[in-house]
């Protein structure tokens, strides 16, 4: 699963507190220059606008998260959970400090945020408040009826229902493309272990691709080698890079940097199991759960546009595998021939296109649309109404049976990336077909705005400057709070301006020790807490503020 995150929003280590030394000193040139290298990385990380919750848009297929801190995972299956999803920009507006599941994209979907799924305590700040007619503050909503919920929600995946740790899983995860939800049999898009839908378990599959530290009694240095044969015969995959001499004379006399490069791959991702398609076969896939709720789809296995049957059990797969092999030379010889002796080119040497390779990890830090890049303006329009043409012709009808393992034993099936064209759209299959729209045509994933440099980016919150950012705050304020803390800030401004004035007269740099000295005094001593007295004496002579009604309980936050 490219890789499923656990994420906690983390707050960067305060590496120029106040306690060091003036050394440490920086012009405000460079504090400007870090803030906005700081925002630049966020916006990296975080490329899309945040500031509008996607509830007003009604179901969409989107990127969600489910937050363990609103929604804890019960401890026992006796305990009531009531599960819940949020948007991307809730998940950072709304829960940016709460530990954060990344389900990736899931369809027909609202977001829950400030609803009743969520505790009162963790309100919508995006949405517009019904009541007060102001931003924020958005609780006790009712939710839609129509979201689907599945495992994923409490941070457990696949058919073994592990929880998942983003810290020590490895491999590729793929997400199923759904026929049904968990009440309907299916698995609601859930994320499968390559390893649990070809029969092995988890710790099974670890002991196989698990390397020995020797391979025979001296510890030859063929032992490194040897295991990259064995798991080269234990994988259907192509991935793993073959080197040539011209490769590795392009790259340096002997070629250790790119063996290096290799090794580092192969270590990091491990191969595919046994009986596990090459992930440049397919495009989506469909698990046994969405298959035995949907039995009707079992007769494509094998058939163009879809690869034959992955069984739940490694022996099946096996003995299929031997098969298959066994057909493919004889069939090969005899195409290969047949080629030589008539001189015309076969089906099987034909050109193929190379299906747009999916993106079954997606980078948390990337696109989070489900599209491929390269086939993204390739979209399907096939209409939701069948063509005559292909009313009149029931192609299911010229399939081979399937075999009598196929019709009692689970297997999952994997997808060729023109599957939809080789579904049949008669009239009698068409009514299987037409409740999921995935299989008609190629879903759109929604993806907010992106988000825009500089001062153009400063109506999204968490975007731009941090003077837009405050500006933007300041807008969401009601009026007396507003100008309240813009008295405030001028009144700070102006004691901040006399503190900088005599080191800007002399040249000198301002010290973290002069910084935390003045703010001391500012809050803490006799001087500076008469200076403040005197200051809030001439604020109501002057008739400024409200007479302390709305500020009189105020407390300062500690640790400026």
């Amino acid at each position: 699963m490219a890789d499923l995150q656990s994420t906690t929003a983390s707050v960067k280590p305060r590496t120029s507190s106040m306690s060091q030394m003036s050394e440490s000193s920086q012009t405000a040139a460079e504090f400007i220059n870090e803030q906005l290298n700081m925002e630049a990385e966020a916006r990296e990380a975080l490329p899309y606008q945040f500031d509008t919750c996607t509830r007003d848009l009604g179901p969409l297929r989107q990127s969600l998260y489910a937050c363990l801190t609103c929604s804890p995972p019960p401890a026992s299956a006796a305990q009531v959970h009531t599960p819940a999803g949020v948007c991307y920009s809730c998940s950072i507006s709304c829960h940016g400090e709460h530990t954060l599941v990344e389900l990736f994209n899931k369809r027909d979907f609202v977001c829950d945020c400030g609803t009743t799924r969520m505790p009162e305590n963790s309100p919508c700040t995006l949405r517009i408040n019904s009541k007060t007619g102001q931003k924020g503050d958005v609780t006790g909503e009712t939710p839609a009826k129509g979201n689907s919920y599945n495992q994923n929600f409490k941070n457990r995946f696949c058919g073994c229902g592990e929880d998942y740790d983003a810290h020590q899983e490895k491999g590729t995860m793929f997400q199923c493309l759904g026929l049904g939800t968990t009440e309907e049999g299916g698995c609601g898009e859930d994320w499968w272990h390559p390893e649990c839908l070809v029969g092995f378990t988890r710790e099974e599959y670890a002991k196989l691709i698990e390397k020995p530290e020797t391979k025979d009694p001296n510890g030859s240095a063929a032992d490194g080698e040897l295991d990259r044969e064995a798991r080269k015969e234990n994988s259907n995959t192509t991935d793993t890079p073959v080197l040539d001499a011209a490769a590795l004379e392009q790259n340096g006399a002997d070629g250790n940097d790119v063996v290096a490069e290799a090794e580092d791959v192969e270590d990091e991702d491990p191969p595919l199991p046994p009986g596990f398609p090459s992930e440049d076969d397919f495009d989506h896939f469909l698990c046994y759960k969405c298959i035995e709720a949907n039995p009707w789809i079992k007769s494509y296995a094998g058939s163009p546009g879809f690869l034959p049957p992955v069984y739940t059990e490694k022996e099946l797969n096996a003995a299929q595998a031997t098969q298959i092999s066994a057909e493919t030379v004889t069939n090969g010889d005899s195409k290969k021939r047949k080629a030589c002796d008539d001189h015309v080119e076969t089906d099987a040497s034909l050109p193929v296109p190379a299906p747009a390779k999916r993106k079954k990890s997606e980078d948390p830090n990337g696109a989070l649309s489900s599209i491929p890049e390269d086939t993204a303006t390739v979209i399907s329009t096939l209409a939701i109404t069948p063509k005559k043409e292909d009313m009149a012709i029931c192609k299911v009808a010229s399939l081979p049976p399937p075999s009598t393992i196929a019709l009692t034993k689970p297997f999952s099936l994997f997808l060729k990336p023109a599957f939809r064209d080789h579904l049949c759209h008669c009239a009698e299959h068409f009514l299987v077909l037409k409740p999921h729209q995935q299989l008609l045509e190629e879903e759109d994933t929604y993806e907010p705005p992106i988000s825009e440099d500089g001062e153009e980016g400063a109506q999204s919150v968490g975007t731009g400057s941090i003077l837009n950012r405050g500006e933007a705050a300041f807008n969401n304020m009601d009026r007396v709070r507003a100008i309240q803390g813009a008295m405030a800030y001028a009144q700070l401004k102006d004691k901040v301006s006399a503190f900088l004035k005599p080191f800007a007269e002399s040249g000198r740099a301002v010290g973290a020790e002069d910084v935390k000295a003045y703010f001391e005094k500012l809050r803490g001593d006799a001087q500076g807490i008469q200076e403040a007295a005197v200051g809030a004496k001439d604020s109501r002579q002057d008739g400024e503020g409200d007479g302390g009604a709305n500020g009189s309980n105020r407390k300062e936050q500690s640790g400026y």
